[in-house]
Formats: C-alpha cells, sequence, structure tokens
C-alpha cells in the first residue's frame, strides 16, 4: 500500500485533521500522482458538513488536484514519470453504459465513481480526495496539464474551469450571443474568462457593485448590479443564455424574463435547498430552464487544451492546508478573490 498524508473530516462539526491513510497499490493501468496543489471547491465544504446527505467520514475531500506523475503502471501508454498531469471530480466509471461509450462519463448510468467520498471500483474501497499529498488513478480518469498552465492555476480548472466550460459549449457560446455570469465567485470568474474567449458578449449578473471592475478586467462587456430591481424590465428579453453559478437561494422566476425567446438558463450552482420556480415565464417565451454536470474526460482534457491556448487560469490565493478550515469560513462569507488552492507540499 501507499502511504499518504491529508486534511480530513471526521465528523460534520469538527474542523478538518491532519490525517495519515493509505492509498492502493497501483494496477496495471494506473498512474501514481504526487499531488502539488488542490482547490478548495464549495462542494467540498457541502459534503465534509453533511449538507447533501451524510457523509462517509472519514473523507479526505478535494477533486481539483493538479501534480507530477510519480509512477506508472506496467500497461500504462499515456504518461511518464514527470509528467503534469491532473485530476478532476470523479476517478472511473462504468464504461460500459451508453453514456460512457458516448463520452459523457460524468452522467454514467451506473454512476460515476467520484474522486471522494465515494466507493473506488470494487465497491469496497472508500475514494480520497486531493487534500493529500499523493493519489492512484487510472489512466483514463487521468488529465494532461498544458505546460504552460501553472500548476497552482491549473489546479481549479479541473473543476470550475470545467464546470463552466460544458454548459458554455453544449448551448453553444460565442459570436453573436449574449450570455449572462449569473454569480461571479469561483465558479462565475472562469465563466466571464470563458465565454469572453468563446466570442461571446458576457454580462455578469450580480448582487452588489463590489466586482465590477474585476468583472471588466476578465473580460465581460456589461455588469448589472441586481441591488437595483429595475434592471429585470430593463433587461428583459435581452440573454441567448444565462448560467447560473450562484449556490444560494434566489428568486428565479426574475431571472427566466431575462431571456430571449427560446434562450436558456442553465444552473450549475447546488444550493443546499431546493429553489421554487413557476413555469409561467418559461411557458410564454418557450424558455428552458437546464443544469449541466462538470464534463467528461474528453471535453476536460478539451478545456484544459482552450484554457492553455487563450492563456485562461483563475484568480487563486494559495494557502497552505493548515489553514482550510480557516478557508472555509471565507469561502462561506464570499471572502475570496476567487479560488483557494492549498499547496499540498506543505501538508
Amino acid at each position: 500500500m501507499i502511504k499518504a498524508k491529508g486534511m480530513a473530516a471526521f465528523n460534520a462539526k469538527e474542523p478538518l485533521k491532519p490525517w495519515s491513510f493509505v492509498r492502493r497499490e497501483a494496477k496495471d493501468y494506473d498512474v501514481i500522482i504526487d499531488i502539488k496543489f488542490c482547490g478548495i471547491c464549495h462542494s467540498d465544504i457541502h459534503t465534509v458538513r453533511s449538507e447533501w446527505g451524510e457523509a462517509n467520514y472519514p473523507v479526505v475531500p478535494g477533486h481539483e488536484i493538479a501534480g507530477v506523475v510519480r509512477a506508472v503502471g506496467p500497461k500504462v501508454t499515456k504518461y511518464e514519470v514527470g509528467d503534469h498531469v491532473g485530476v478532476g471530480c470523479f476517478v472511473d466509471s462504468c464504461r460500459e453504459c451508453a453514456h460512457c461509450k458516448a463520452d459523457l462519463e460524468q452522467y454514467c448510468d451506473v454512476g460515476m465513481n467520484a474522486t471522494y467520498n465515494s466507493m473506488e471500483k470494487d465497491g469496497v474501497t472508500p475514494t480520497q480526495g486531493g487534500y493529500s499529498d499523493v493519489i492512484v488513478v487510472d489512466e483514463n480518469y487521468v488529465l494532461r496539464i498544458p505546460k504552460n498552465l501553472p500548476l497552482d492555476k491549473a489546479a481549479p480548472l479541473l473543476c470550475a474551469g470545467i464546470t463552466l466550460y460544458s454548459p458554455l459549449n453544449h448551448w453553444n457560446a460565442g459570436p453573436g450571443k449574449k450570455v449572462g455570469i449569473l454569480g461571479m465567485g469561483g465558479l462565475g470568474h472562469m465563466g466571464v474568462k470563458i465565454a469572453a474567449a468563446l466570442g461571446a458578449e458576457v454580462t455578469v449578473i450580480s448582487h452588489s457593485d463590489k466586482k465590477r471592475e474585476d468583472a471588466m478586467k476578465f473580460g465581460a462587456h456589461n455588469f448589472i448590479s441586481t441591488k437595483n430591481p429595475e434592471v429585470f424590465e430593463q433587461n428583459a428579453s435581452k440573454f441567448d443564455l444565462i448560467i447560473n453559478t450562484v449556490s444560494a437561494e434566489i428568486n428565479m422566476n426574475d431571472y427566466f424574463n431575462l431571456l430571449k425567446t427560446d434562450g436558456s438558463l442553465v444552473v450549475v450552482g447546488l444550493p443546499e435547498k431546493p429553489l421554487s420556480i413557476h413555469p409561467f415565464p418559461l411557458v410564454m417565451k418557450r424558455r428552458s430552464y437546464a443544469g449541466s454536470l462538470i464534463g467528461s474526460i474528453k471535453e476536460t482534457q478539451e478545456m484544459l487544451d482552450f484554457c492553455s491556448k487563450h492563456n485562461i487560469t483563475p484568480e487563486i490565493e494559495v494557502i497552505r492546508p493548515s489553514q482550510v478550515n480557516e478557508a472555509y469560513e471565507r469561502v462561506i462569507k464570499s471572502d475570496v478573490r476567487y479560488r483557494f488552492v492549498m499547496d499540498m507540499s506543505k501538508i
């Protein structure tokens, strides 16, 4: 077995603590990765605090993983020792269902094997995530990080980046399209950068003016502060696509009316409690309300290459693993611009 050190949650109420544990030995097609950096996603907080259901404790969170290949199994062909690689939100899937065969593993009919708080393919071994110094992953679920992307800034692309790239790509954001990014935090600021690089006209929709200057710096063409209720009428039927990155409770009906006929509002932020919507604004202009979950391995690699080509990286604050509990509280208060990344060499 491979010895590992990490930061783990042992119950929903206590802070994360250092934990020594073991990873499985590498099999024929496995890659052993020395984790250099791991981003902090709001999903990590929801999970370890059992806000989405009881977690499988102890749990080592983290699915924005960037590192360097330490060793490879004897049948690995895609990676070599020293390669810069990443691991995202899942580490395996059934590989046999229609979704897996169509490069849509995130929608695996059996259920993808999540990077943490899930089970390995054996159905017995708990998966543990990237708040640690090493991980073992099948080569087919490892991503290649282009050399011009620094590992610390590449890490959040493995969740925040693909979570926005996938719906922007699927709903054809690009020249001639008006795209709204609702909320500009860790997810939203990546949406602004990616949508702008795709050639869309980008508008940030935020509850305050505090991030207006940053929005324009990241490539937004317009900024709407919803503290002024008149903006909903002023911008009615304006957008082809709105991506909702907000994980708080908001009145979705106001935002449906911002869509053109046949426009789509896609949710990627996951609030703790269900939202209530009225179908009337959807029905009247054939608008769509949809969801999107991360992206496939193929699409995630496409996103990394796209970000490499366009020099797109997240805005990050690098911290030590010992600062993770403080970082969680700051994430909840939206006191980070825009993503915490832990330097796992300091574990």
